[in-house]
């Protein structure tokens, strides 16, 4: 079974402007993911920055959906000095943001075989670093796994 880290994007990747068709492809692909992650074909990961930002949304509806969603998260992670290491380690060396770094740490960490994400800058830049997971777009996860 897989363990998937979700970013905090695809978490809310539904409530986005779906007029555009590479938003609607992601929702559906993050909806495909959450419902793999309710019948128990993948594990899903929730971290404390997940917490954090949605805390911080300002938007109610989303913070609420949000948090439903956090329920099929089977795996939750705390903060960790060795976490925090290793976000800095990836923010210096891939340049990425102090939360992707953050994200990508918690991936990492857990020993998640994806990092999935919509933002293709992060992709990009945690390529860089060679590590052994996969970072990706929820459309490419689900086309790589249909493929197996």
């Amino acid at each position: 079974m897989d363990l998937l880290y979700l970013d905090y994007n695809c978490f809310q990747r539904g409530f986005d402007d779906s007029r555009q068709i590479k938003i609607r492809l992601e929702a559906l692909a993050c909806e495909e993911i959450f419902a793999k992650a309710e019948s128990k074909e993948v594990k899903l990961v929730w971290s404390f920055m997940h917490e954090d930002e949605n805390t911080l949304c300002p938007f109610m509806e989303r913070k609420i959906a949000v948090k439903r969603l956090s329920i099929l998260c089977g795996v939750r992670v705390k903060p960790d000095k060795e976490i925090y290491n290793l976000a800095v380690s990836f923010q210096k060396k891939g340049a990425l943001s102090s939360k992707d770094a953050i994200h990508l740490a918690c991936a990492y960490h857990t020993k998640s075989r994806f990092l999935i994400t919509c933002d293709e800058e992060f992709i990009a830049r945690a390529k860089r670093l060679n590590l052994d997971i996969k970072v990706i777009n929820p459309v490419d996860y689900i086309r790589e796994v249909e493929k197996s």
